[in-house]
């Protein structure tokens, strides 16, 4: 009987070794990092008022962060450029947003590892008014890592709006 039981303990021991080996190897997490260039044909801006998308995308990555250079033009044609950074730990990091207000963001990565989400809160002040804007940033990497697709749901006071931004890798 002892012996039936430390051959099971074992078996139970390499299966839980195998498992976490499995979804150590496979579970890598993607890297956004490289230079993108927005692709307007396979984009969907959706419904409502809409801010014009960043036309390129500058992103580095690390273990610990992950930084984001955004260029494009604004609605009136001016030139922009934001630079955000984002903590890979769970932990909420702060940039700079929209009409000098704060942009609160907290990233996550499911399960997979391959989709990694931002989720973000901002409060924007207007003749005396407060608005709080949420949105949801799930970034994808295509198989063959040459386009970037960034789901967003963005919640407001004016209502919801979803869009796709496909972005191709420079080359």
């Amino acid at each position: 009987m002892k012996t039936k039981t430390s051959k099971q303990v074992l078996a139970l021991m390499l299966l839980s070794f195998f498992i976490f080996a499995g979804t150590t190897v496979f579970a890598q997490k993607v890297n956004l990092a490289g230079n993108w260039t927005y692709n307007e044909s396979k984009s969907k801006l959706g419904e409502g008022r809409n801010r014009a998308p960043s036309t390129k995308l500058n992103i580095t990555q690390d273990e610990t962060s992950l930084n984001m250079e955004k260029l494009g033009k604004t609605q009136n044609g001016d030139d922009f450029t934001t630079k955000e950074k984002y903590t890979l730990d769970g932990k909420e990091s702060e940039n700079s947003g929209f009409m000098n207000s704060v942009k609160k963001s907290v990233v996550t990565w499911t399960t997979d590892k391959k989709t990694l989400t931002i989720t973000s809160s901002t409060t924007i002040e207007r003749d005396g008014n407060k608005m709080d804007i949420k949105s949801v940033e799930n970034y994808m990497i295509s198989d063959d890592g040459n386009s970037l697709t960034i789901d967003a749901t963005i919640t407001s006071p004016r209502g919801e709006r979803k869009q796709t931004l496909v972005y191709e890798k420079a080359k």
